[in-house]
């Protein structure tokens, strides 16, 4: 009797967390519009589908059946999720084509990958952690890559083909290869940082080129510098003319001394 109502508990959540996964997948893909058509057309949401099985599978040890399943959703949806990863919930992998996913990969909740992302390791230790953990919310645009055992901290944004290696904070939007953050710093700027907004693709409309903006620093400094030299020549010529004013009268004393620095002869 107990062992029944613990299957139909389990049952019930996972046909709850298969309807939120699709739910997600018509808010965030305006093309979306049923729930049928995304069971049926979205390689996201059947690649989900597969890597549940398998992760089931592995959890149990069955490690080989896991695998040939994962195998099977690769062949059919082009996404290929190590059945290892540990995925949150409402995971929406937009196209999905080339996306690659760790063995120890995690995800968080309500995250969102395009197409040609890869979460990878760059370590070949067995039993270590080798590949990325992303928080809740987080965005990995197309053709990004997430290499190491890093954390990517809530609300982060991961632009198009940007390479990060190294830790990313919360609310951070990185690009770049290697990847570096832009745009506002949402501890500095505010006690609370903003609440994450979907943005697709990871564009969020203030995603400045770095070294545009590196050069545009320099450009900057130069003028800078400029202005002061103009400043500085004024002022010697200023000087210069008081003092040829005060030697006029009669005397050439004041350049003599002139001659002699550079080793002329009078």
């Amino acid at each position: 009797m107990g062992r029944g109502l613990d299957d139909n508990i389990v049952i019930a959540m996972l046909f709850k967390n298969l309807r939120d996964e699709i739910d997600a997948t018509l808010v965030r893909d305006p093309a979306a519009r049923s729930r049928t058509e995304v069971v049926l057309c979205y390689p996201g949401f059947q690649a989900l589908l597969y890597y549940r099985l398998a992760h089931w599978l592995w959890q149990r040890g069955w490690h080989l059946a896991g695998r040939f399943v994962s195998h099977i959703g690769r062949c059919a949806t082009g996404i290929e999720i190590h059945p290892g990863a540990r995925i949150g919930k409402r995971l929406f992998i937009d196209h999905g084509m080339g996306v690659v996913i760790g063995e120890t990969a995690e995800i968080g909740d309500d995250c969102t990958l395009y197409q040609d992302v890869t979460l990878g390791g760059t370590s070949l230790e067995r039993g270590q952690k080798r590949h990325p953990t992303l928080g809740n919310d987080v965005i990995v645009s197309t053709g990004a890559q997430v290499l190491g055992p890093f954390r990517v901290g809530d609300g982060a944004r991961i632009g198009a083909q940007a390479v990060v290696l190294k830790e990313v904070p919360d609310g951070a939007t990185m690009v770049g290869i290697p990847a570096r953050p832009v745009g506002r710093d949402p501890g500095r700027d505010a006690t609370h940082p903003p609440e994450p907004i979907f943005a697709p693709y990871g564009f969020t409309g203030e995603i400045p080129d770095p070294i545009a903006r590196a050069l545009n620093a320099l450009l900057d400094e130069v003028t800078s510098l400029r202005a002061r030299v103009g400043e500085l020549e004024r002022e010697c010529e200023a000087g210069g003319g008081r003092r040829g004013a005060a030697e006029a009268p009669g005397t050439t004393a004041g350049a003599d001394p002139v001659r002699r620095r550079v080793g002329a002869q009078p």
